[in-house]
């Protein structure tokens, strides 16, 4: 470890050795090696960045490599059984990774390949090295010249990758009029105005996004970027813009100067900046401004503005100075709150200024929505809301909220979004639609719109779905990017295209570094799409050996147990899954608890219980069949069926799978659940259940060969 004082060296043996002792398990990552080393996770990161410029997650994984490389060169064994030994629970994310950091992949990592090899790792070193480089000192200044140039070479092929991917990746796009507004930099003496200097800020990049013309990526895209000395062309080619506005502002008392610049990343050129000082004595002062910097930037874009657009931007959304005050201390208040802290301190603080805008305003649309938003992550994020039953009542109190608004402004995308929320939870997608729509016609570039539509149209059109999931994850790079790759990862696996969907989970990982959320992805798609079930409880049984309260493995755990035929397995941890929660609701799920309790209650014997949730299911079933779009149908009847067959009802099982037959088509995880599902197996083996399994498999096959033909139009395939 040339270069390093023996204090280091020493340091960074023991996060080595701490590796290699706990190779094999995958769940082994950040947290446990800083407890293991001693040291708060904040003192590692930092520590070990400046000694190699790596992050944690960075150096778990070389030292898993390092590890591979000498156990394919000394051993006889496949590429998967190193791959598990090493603690990589997907082979296929092991040969990326591996490939990656070598240049090559495992296969060709034979012994003669790894005695050529003599320095893999600037920072690990293997035995085998040490022992070379006490005896040839000068062979250890040629090598370390050989991995300073493997280094560069390294973060240079991955760089043009990473621009290739730029341009060709799955969140591609037409960059020609795409922008992002910076966060401001307040030059004021005090960061008591950053709330104010933020909403100017939000404000204008609001106004911008209101132009069908430009493509504007989202507030929590640009957050990451407060206060970096990244250079403009850097953030530009991760956010995959052309052009960014950066601003600076300072407000004494009511006295604002905002100076605002659009920059040309390609030619690193300011091609418009605009000064403004400013007494602000009403409303008008502030917004006349923001609408000005957004019809100068779009002007100097070459972008098209209608007159309903200019309209939208020129909007006075309040004449009262104090309840703009007010609705901007909630917004920094919000913007506190999200995953994954969840910070409910704030969210009574966003509530309260919200309240407080509304009284000194009641005109003031914006702050009936900023009230509604707080509900919805109150019932999305708070299981009491849940398990108390009080759902509807803040379901309720939203969409009042959003009409309220709406009376006000008909023009504002932020309640029509709220308003499909509301009628997607109540199942009614038609109309979830409809509000949803009527938000992009107000505001094209939400990303948060973008997606939600994407998901409800999973099972109805796939192409839709997907097109619409790529613009979510073309507009948001913050936080949210993660998720909708995580999503469309599984929805390419359920339309059969397995592959691309590894794709977008390993975009996913690059971002997050979260190697057990990764191997969740491809075990939970591998399961549903694949049938291997086994395999998933498998990877849940050791997940659960390191997290036994943690409640999504214990439901895992149950579900693919029963679908593997597991069913003592099944019962027990669906039992303690029932211990866990305390109590089901039926937001909670679609279609998996109540039937599969019922189903391993009346496997094990237990006839009561068994009976209770049969029932319980089949009456939510029948209620929500009442009320679900046509496309919505399938997620009730499927397991309303299920019951009926596992009961010995044949004549209603038969006559709800005809029902389940009549949507237009169906993704890859349906057929694999009706050939697979053994609450299924007393009518598996009967002509008219496999003529229903060989219609549903057609229709699949039909929306594949349709994603085809896309992908093959849009140059993705």
């Amino acid at each position: 470890m040339t270069g390093y004082s023996s204090r280091d060296q020493i340091f960074l043996q023991k996060l080595t050795e701490i590796i290699l002792a706990n190779i094999k398990d995958e769940s082994f990552g950040i947290k446990e090696l800083a407890e293991h080393a001693g040291i708060s996770h904040y003192s590692l990161r930092r520590r070990l960045h400046s000694l190699t410029g790596k992050t944690i997650s960075q150096f778990i994984r070389e030292t898993r490599l390092t590890k591979a490389l000498e156990m394919l060169g000394d051993e006889n064994v496949t590429v998967s059984e190193v791959a598990y030994r090493v603690g990589f629970s997907s082979p296929t994310y092991f040969n990326s990774c591996f490939h990656d950091f070598f240049g090559y992949p495992p296969g060709k990592a034979n012994k003669r390949d790894f005695d050529n090899q003599e320095a893999i790792n600037p920072v690990i070193e293997t035995v085998k090295q040490r022992r070379i480089k006490s005896q040839w000192r000068i062979v250890s200044i040629g090598l370390s010249v050989i991995v300073i140039f493997a280094v560069l070479l390294y973060q240079i092929s991955n760089d043009v990758l990473e621009r290739s991917s730029t341009n060709d990746g799955p969140a591609s796009g037409n960059h020609e009029k795409s922008i992002a507004v910076l966060p401001f930099n307040n030059l004021s003496d005090s960061t008591a105005n950053q709330y104010f200097i933020d909403g100017v800020m939000e404000d204008i990049l609001t106004n911008l996004s209101k132009i069908h013309d430009l493509r504007v990526v989202s507030r929590t895209s640009v957050e990451q970027f407060r206060g970096t000395r990244i250079s403009a062309a850097e953030i530009a080619r991760k956010l995959k813009v052309a052009y960014l506005v950066e601003g600076s502002c300072q407000k004494y008392g009511n006295r604002l100067r905002l100076r605002i610049q659009l920059i040309e990343t390609s030619k690193d050129k300011h091609i418009w900046a605009k000064s403004y000082d400013q007494e602000i004595s009403e409303t008008r002062d502030i917004f006349n401004i923001q609408s000005e910097v957004a019809k100068s930037v779009a002007s100097e874009l070459n972008a098209r503005i209608t007159p309903d657009e200019k309209r939208l931007i020129e909007r006075i959304p309040t004449t009262n100075l104090t309840a703009y005050d007010s609705y901007q201390r909630g917004n920094q208040e919000f913007a506190k709150y999200p995953f994954p802290y969840f910070n409910k301190e704030s969210l009574k603080r966003a509530e309260s200024h919200f309240h407080y805008a509304m009284q000194c305003d009641s005109n003031f649309a914006l702050a009936y929505v900023g009230l509604a938003y707080v509900l919805w992550k109150r019932w999305d994020n708070d299981n009491t809301i849940l398990a108390n039953g009080d759902i509807n009542n803040y379901l309720d109190s939203m969409l009042i909220l959003a009409n309220k608004a709406l009376s006000l402004d008909d023009k504002l995308a932020e309640a029509y979004r709220v308003r499909g929320e509301y009628y997607s939870v109540k199942g009614s997608v038609d109309h979830a639609l409809e509000e949803l729509n009527k938000a992009l016609e107000c505001n094209p570039n939400d990303g948060v719109t973008y997606m939600m539509i994407g998901g409800m149209y999973e099972e109805l059109d796939m192409v839709i779905s997907l097109e619409n999931l790529q613009k979510a994850a073309f507009l948001n790079h913050g936080r949210e990017l993660t998720q909708t790759l995580a999503t469309l990862g599984l929805d390419y696996y359920k339309a059969g295209f397995p592959e691309k969907g590894n794709n977008f989970f390993l975009e996913a990982l690059k971002l997050d570094e979260d190697s057990v959320k990764y191997s969740d992805n491809i075990i939970i798609c591998t399961a549903r799409t694949m049938g291997e079930y086994k395999k998933a409880s498998d990877h849940f049984e050791r997940r659960y050996l390191k997290d036994s309260a943690n409640e999504d493995i214990l439901l895992r755990l149950g579900y693919y147990n029963s679908l593997a035929g597991q069913d003592k397995e099944s019962l027990k941890y669906y039992r303690k899954y029932l211990s866990a929660i305390k109590a089901i609701n039926e937001y909670n799920s679609r279609f998996t608890r109540y039937t599969r309790l019922g189903y391993e209650y009346f496997k094990c014997g237990y006839s009561k219980e068994a009976d209770y949730y049969f029932n319980k299911q089949i009456e939510t079933c029948k209620d929500r069949l009442l009320s679900v779009r046509p496309g919505e149908k399938i997620y009730w009847l499927y397991p309303l069926a299920g019951i009926y067959a596992c009961i010995g009802d044949k004549a209603k099982a038969y006559e709800t799978l005809k029902t389940f037959n009549h949507a237009r088509s169906f993704t890859l995880e349906w057929v694999t659940l009706l050939k697979t599902d053994p609450i299924f197996n007393s009518i598996r083996n009967e002509p008219e259940f496999q003529q229903i399994v060989s219609e549903v498999e057609a229709k699949y096959q039909a929306e594949h060969e349709r994603v085809r033909k896309w992908l093959e139009k849009t140059g993705e395939l």
